[in-house]
């Protein structure tokens, strides 16, 4: 058997080729193909079939243009709806690949049309030796259970269908059984990610908070308290994956733009996203902009704070960084990039148009200008988890993704220092603000982390 897992850092998202025999099988792609056909054709193998677990909310998929490049067959589970050709399978139905068998275990939860994939060698063992499980079953967690609202399911029934897959199911496995998810740590499918991208059911049963022995009731009473907030994209994107993308080269690539042009798109109300560093986003940028590095996760953060359809202009610092985030933007279902700066902020400089700036401060500026007792006011911008376990004394909580519809308590006139886990959410929160009238706006590089590490004093909400 060949087995690779493909991991896309952005998206915190894994997707897997399972081969044997010159055929091969793909499980939950994302959007850009090309390493699976190209990892195939290293492995003389043929994509006979592309599988989906569920119907993705955070990532548009790649099954459509994956088939239709490989004439291989889509599988979803029978109640994902999906309205294309399709193969729709149910519990131990089963698929095979060479003469590795994949059986069909339906383990709903997440979504109500999930379905794991057991992976079977039968010249090792006729037990299964992997378990694919989408967005059920986490290293270290569980899926939300909140995301199939609108298709009549409440969340706590949606967790009861979750403990039933979980203890009459997967836990059901031998414990040497591998378990690989379709997410990992940072991913907004979960809320106690692991950092690890694999792992088995025996140790997934002494480390997973959710699968400790409980009862069905206090299981849904854990997992429907303190959800975040679902993005507005997931939704969205979930009803893309059900009728399926457009392939990738259907999409207008963005036409290059002069600094005139670009400053008339702003002034028409585009969204001109700065895709620079915190550092250089800090050190000149267009006033207005929308700053998410492309050094973070990027995917992610542009679906929540980007509405779909909102015209985009892209700034970046070279042409090969303008096709990052536009292949980026596309794997969340932002199609609309019309075009990007071209020369990047150096041709903006040189039309002789503004440039506003955001002071980059360490933790001990920070901490100096504390102890001056100014009226500096400091914003945390993490999830209200991270700022519970410990934050800068005073501080103001308002999540990221909550910061443009929050009616704010700070003064938009005195200086504001901004702070998140490591400087990334801090410096996209610095762009909105300043898009409120905030006009003396500082960002602080390490952010919380390095606050802690310096030994700068840390307050928790409850603490004595």
């Amino acid at each position: 058997m060949y087995f690779k897992q493909f991991y896309l850092g952005c998206l915190a998202h894994a997707s897997y080729i399972i081969g044997s025999d010159g055929e091969a099988a793909v499980v939950d792609p994302q959007r850009d193909v090309d390493q699976y056909l190209e990892d195939a054709a290293a492995h003389n193998l043929k994509i006979k079939y592309v599988i989906e677990t569920h119907l993705h909310a955070d990532f548009v998929s790649g099954h459509r243009e994956l088939a239709a490049r490989t004439g291989a067959e889509i599988v979803f589970g029978a109640k994902a709806g999906a309205t294309f050709p399709h193969r729709a399978v149910h519990e131990g139905d089963e698929i095979k690949v060479g003469e590795i068998v994949l059986r069909v275990m339906e383990t709903p939860g997440h979504t109500p049309e999930s379905i794991s994939i057991l992976v079977i060698d039968p010249a090792k063992s006729d037990s299964p030796q992997k378990v694919l499980t989408g967005d059920c079953l986490f290293v270290g967690d569980v899926g939300r259970p909140d995301l199939a609202g609108g298709k009549g399911y409440t969340p706590q029934m949606m967790a009861g269908m979750m403990y039933d897959t979980l203890h009459q199911k997967l836990l059901r496995l031998p414990d040497e059984t591998e378990v690989y998810p379709a997410h990992g740590a940072g991913s907004m499918c979960g809320k106690n990610m692991s950092k690890e991208t694999w792992s088995t059911i025996g140790e997934q049963r002494k480390v997973n908070y959710a699968l400790q022995p409980m009862l069905r009731d206090e299981f849904i009473r854990m997992m429907t308290s303190e959800m975040p907030e679902p993005p507005a994209y997931f939704q969205k994107d979930a009803e893309i994956n059900r009728t399926g993308a457009d392939t990738l080269a259907a999409i207008a690539r963005p036409a290059a733009l002069s600094a005139p042009e670009a400053k008339n798109l702003a002034v028409q109300g585009h969204t001109i996203l700065d895709v620079r560093s915190a550092a250089e986003f800090g050190a000149g940028h267009i006033p207005g902009s929308l700053n998410i590095g492309l050094g973070g996760q990027f995917a992610i953060w542009a679906g929540v704070l980007i509405s779909m359809g909102t015209p985009i202009v892209i700034v970046a610092d070279s042409d090969e960084k303008v096709d990052e985030a536009f292949m980026r933007l596309a794997r969340v279902g932002l199609e609309s990039v019309e075009g990007y700066l071209d020369g990047g902020i150096d041709a903006w400089r040189s039309a002789g148009f503004e440039l506003a700036r955001v002071p980059q401060i360490s933790v001990d500026d920070l901490h100096g200008l504390i102890e001056k007792q100014t009226e500096l006011q400091v914003l945390d911008v993490r999830r209200e988890a991270e700022f519970k376990s410990g934050h800068v004394p005073h501080a103001v909580p308002v999540e990221l993704s909550k910061l443009e519809q929050t009616d704010l308590t700070l003064d938009p006139a005195k200086a504001t220092a901004v702070i998140c886990a490591g400087g990334y959410r801090s410096s996209a929160a610095t762009s909105i603000l300043e898009q409120r009238g905030f006009t003396n706006l500082l960002n602080v590089t390490g952010g919380t982390g390095a606050w802690i590490k310096a030994g700068h004093p840390v307050e928790q909400p409850g603490a004595n």
